[in-house]
């Protein structure tokens, strides 16, 4: 109340009053209903909202465009409509300085200061920007008449325009905090080496799994790069390490993967075994590890596998011990977990029979979160009760929520993390650090990083998740590191 007294009276500049005058005095022409129908449009952000859908239905940088968007327009709306409005009443510019066929029907009886259409355009637009330069520059115009049209029809000054449009660049960069940027995250160095030169394929077993997100509508470029290929297209009855380890004697030099990241993974395991470096094209919905070396599509794979460059990499393992002490082996280039995903995962695969991909990760990550039950594990020999363990095949930035990237794929070591359900409203104390930036001076969230860790469970058994696929049953999971047993072709 003391505030709102203070700025009871936000006054009206001269420039605002002048530029007001001067747009009134613009003569009638066809753009006058247009600006009216895009300021409606733009109500409630229904406009940004349509572009985000058309957007996220690609995928890469188009789909992160899209989600970054909608998310830096919350964060805009709740600046704009309940702090700034309420901080800075300030009456609306008088329907009388405009002629009639430009005003609007029903004028909004909100504080004129700051424009919220303003702030939710700019909003949209910079978070664009920050994944998709190309589609903001197209964009851009777009944003800019809807701001200016709320001065054309009169609701708004021009710096209650302009005030929004510098919160909405803000709400944009806040994303930042809990998704950040690949560009924002430190650079790190990776370890190189030079393997055999494929040039046509030969040489190369190739495993192409054209169930997983586009791998399909790639296999004519795949026999096209490398037509001398000895090819093994998957189907669900195929079993990947029996097939792919027959076709293999002296003369395979390399073995490749086009999916997602778990077909990587489980072909990596074989090529480890057996001392041959890794092609990687991705083809799946994610691709997190041949993002992390750089390699983003089919061309630049096959110029690494010209050249014979490769990047060496560490490689996750875990053996996992049952109740009856039945122990099964895995790897993952990725991530390992426990708790929730594993149960996102599984009713994910469920959705997916009705929904897009992403928008069954996104119901079942909601679901998972709301059912979630702890866990009571032993780790390291210390007692923790846990919502999730997370255990990633290297040191992930950046070290608070949402790890996005490795700097270096030899860092030796496993990023380990959790978020303990032994505090009380632990789960919405999470979600508010994770929003507020301050999830690492958090009770609720631990992080460390070590070669080596073991997790029993002390209250039954439950399914690991491996590189976004559900794995085995076990009691007793046995993590570690293998520093640079991984090699794969990349520049």
């Amino acid at each position: 109340m003391i505030v709102r007294t203070l700025f009871r009276r936000w006054p009206v500049s001269r420039l605002d009053a002048e530029l007001v005058r001067l747009s009134g005095n613009i003569p009638p022409s066809p753009a006058d209903p247009g600006f009216r129908h895009l300021g409606r449009a733009a109500d409630h952000s229904k406009l940004w909202f349509a572009i985000a859908a058309g957007l996220v239905v690609r995928k890469g940088a188009t789909r992160r465009a899209g989600l970054r968007g909608v998310a830096a327009i919350g964060f805009a709306s709740f600046a704009a409509s309940y702090v700034g409005k309420r901080l800075f009443p300030r009456r609306r510019p008088a329907a009388e300085l405009l002629p009639v066929p430009r005003r609007l029907v029903r004028r909004p009886t909100s504080s004129s200061f700051p424009s919220g259409h303003s702030a939710s355009a700019a909003a949209f637009t910079a978070a664009v920007a920050m994944e998709h330069p190309v589609a903001a520059a197209v964009l851009a115009p777009l944003a800019a008449a809807v701001g200016y049209s709320r001065v054309h029809t009169g609701v708004h000054w021009p710096t209650d325009v302009v005030a929004g449009a510098a919160i909405g660049v803000g709400a944009a960069y806040a994303t930042r905090h809990w998704w950040p940027h690949p560009n924002s995250l430190p650079d790190g160095e990776q370890q190189r080496a030079v393997e055999h030169e494929l040039g046509d394929g030969e040489g190369l077993v190739l495993v192409v799994n054209s169930g997983a997100g586009s791998a399909a509508n790639v296999m004519t470029e795949i026999e096209k790069a490398w037509p001398r290929a000895d090819i093994i297209e998957l189907d669900p009855e195929t079993d990947i390490v029996a097939e792919v380890t027959k076709r293999i004697d002296d003369d395979v030099r390399a073995l490749g993967a086009v999916g997602g990241d778990g077909t990587v993974a489980c072909v990596a395991g074989i090529a480890v075994d057996h001392g041959l470096p890794l092609v990687v094209v991705p083809g799946g919905t994610l691709n997190h590890f041949a993002r992390d070396l750089g390699v983003d599509n089919l061309d630049e794979a096959q110029a690494a596998t010209r050249t014979g460059s490769v990047i060496v990499c560490d490689l996750g393992d875990v053996n996992i011990t049952d109740r009856s002490g039945e122990t099964e082996h895995a790897v993952f280039v990725n991530t390992a977990s426990l708790g929730g995903y594993p149960e996102t995962v599984r009713f994910r695969e469920k959705l997916q029979t009705r929904w897009p991909k992403w928008a069954a990760a996104l119901l079942a990550s909601t679901r998972a979160l709301r059912r979630a039950k702890p866990l009571d594990i032993v780790l390291n020999g210390r007692r923790h009760k846990v919502w999730m363990l997370f255990v990633g095949n290297g040191a992930y930035e950046p070290k608070g929520f949402g790890a996005a990237r490795r700097p270096t794929l030899t860092s030796g070591v496993l990023d380990i993390r959790y978020l303990r359900a032994d505090i009380p409203y632990s789960r919405a104390r999470f979600l508010l650090a994770t929003l507020t930036g301050t999830l690492h001076a958090s009770h609720v969230y631990k992080h460390t990083e070590s070669p080596a860790v073991d997790v029993v469970l002390l209250d039954g058994h439950r399914r690991i998740a491996l590189d976004g696929e559900v794995g085995p049953l076990g009691h007793w999971f046995r993590f570690r590191a293998r520093q640079g047993a991984l090699r794969v072709y990349g520049s």
